[in-house]
């Protein structure tokens, strides 16, 4: 059942509750005012026959005042008769009259009739006093069960919305243990087909929150095992490298420091050489290692140079993979995080190929279209794993740059084989500003 129907249960229960309460009060009404009729025309029909009854032997007072008595003791409805021609109309009462007057009712003097009973005449009026007032007892009876659905409605109306939402509260509930850390948000089952829907997509929502706080934790782990692995590269390549031309300019320093005074300047002309080559040879290393932890100038011109660097590096180790980049002549601008991202893509997915494609060729094409750089990168091998999650690891990371710069990674199975890397980069403000 969905919320509509059930709120429209409620308040059809309410409504047809009230109908039946306000039925039984007009037939209530109306028994009451049948009763009262029949019995003001009984009392008539009595007091016609006493009248006519009347011993016509009694003196005229006598005969007046029994016909009076019969007369008050009638209560009759919406007549006055009396034994004397009345001098207007029947007098009513003064509250009554006062609400008649506000609610514009008005009521017309009607002729007198008479009827001769033996030596008597019997005068009758019309008295509209108690047919105005059973019609306001009527209406404030009408009012009072309004007021009454009114009433009912309002509250049946906010229980069932209450009581419909409930599970609200439960729903927030779940979504502060998700905000809190927790893995699921525990929600009970739902009657309602909504609720039903959005716990639902609550519970798909932890799942992705889960994934992503795994992915997060995994990205984590790679981070630090990437910078460990780089520093333990550096630390080996300062050693093995760097401090071998070191350790050789040290003895060259320390061969002329011991045998400046006996050395001939052909000799001294030697060893200043050793020195030159082995400070540019130390240079060469450190510029190797300054741009493998951060290419210089990264522009849209340096980005360029860097990323034909790059391939021609890996071209250079013979790891079995032709490499190809297919860049325009001229890219466009763009910021120098941008720039950055860019090249550290490219990076990461053509060590991803390296270590786990098994490819033959490999292919990065660059090119700008409506204000964004596109950046493609096919292989013809393996492709990603057929089981378990897609994008760990170096794609992880991709995506997360990417996100950096407000761009998005696609992955798509290469045709034939192997994988198609496609990264968006926008360039507008970056355009914008440089303009």
């Amino acid at each position: 059942m969905d919320l509509r129907r059930r709120l429209v249960g409620y308040l059809g229960a309410l409504l047809a509750g009230l109908f039946l309460m306000a039925l039984l009060v007009n037939l209530y009404s109306l028994h009451s005012d049948i009763n009262a009729e029949v019995a003001a025309s009984e009392r008539l029909a009595k007091i016609l026959l006493d009248v006519s009854n009347l011993d016509h032997q009694q003196a005229p007072e006598e005969a007046v005042s029994r016909l009076r008595a019969l007369i008050d003791a009638a209560q009759l409805r919406h007549l006055r008769l009396s034994v004397e021609e009345p001098d207007g109309p029947a007098p009513a009462d003064t509250t009554l009259v006062q609400h008649t007057d506000m609610l514009g009712i008005t009521t017309l003097p009607s002729p007198v009739k008479q009827v001769k009973l033996g030596q008597q005449t019997l005068y009758i009026a019309p008295n509209p006093g108690s047919e105005i007032e059973e019609r306001l007892g009527d209406t404030v009876r009408l009012c009072i069960t309004l007021l009454l659905f009114s009433g009912a409605t309002l509250l049946v109306a906010w229980w069932s919305a209450d009581r419909a939402l409930a599970p609200v509260r439960e729903l927030e509930a779940g979504l502060q243990r998700l905000a809190h850390g927790e893995p699921n948000a525990g929600l009970p089952p739902f009657d309602l087909r909504e609720f039903k829907q959005v716990a639902g997509a609550i519970d798909q929502l932890a799942s992705a929150l889960k994934t992503s706080r795994a992915a997060q934790k995994q990205l984590a782990r790679q981070l630090i095992q990437v910078q460990e692995e780089e520093r333990r590269t550096l630390a080996r390549e300062l050693h093995d490298e760097t401090g071998q031309t070191l350790t050789a300019i040290g003895v060259t320093a320390a061969f002329l420091e011991r045998n400046a005074g006996t050395l001939d300047s052909q000799r001294i002309v030697e060893c200043a050489q050793e020195l030159r080559r082995d400070v540019r040879t130390n240079g060469e290393q450190l510029r190797v290692m300054l741009k493998r932890l951060r290419p210089h100038g990264m522009d849209a011109e340096g980005v360029a140079g860097a990323l034909r660097e790059l391939i021609a590096s890996w071209q250079q180790r013979e790891v079995g993979i032709d490499f190809r980049l297919e860049i325009p002549a001229r890219l466009p601008a763009m910021r120098e995080e941008q720039a950055l991202v860019l090249y550290r893509v490219v990076q990461e997915a053509l060590t991803n190929a390296v270590r786990h494609s098994e490819a033959r060729h490999c292919i990065v094409r660059i090119h700008a279209e409506n204000g964004n750089l596109h950046l493609q990168i096919d292989d013809d091998g393996k492709g990603l794993p057929s089981t378990g999650e897609t994008r760990r690891g170096g794609l992880l990371g991709i995506e997360e740059r990417l996100e950096m710069v407000q761009g998005r990674l696609e992955l798509q199975t290469g045709q034939p084989t192997g994988l198609q890397l496609r990264a968006v980069l926008p360039l507008n403000e970056a355009q914008e500003k440089d303009a």
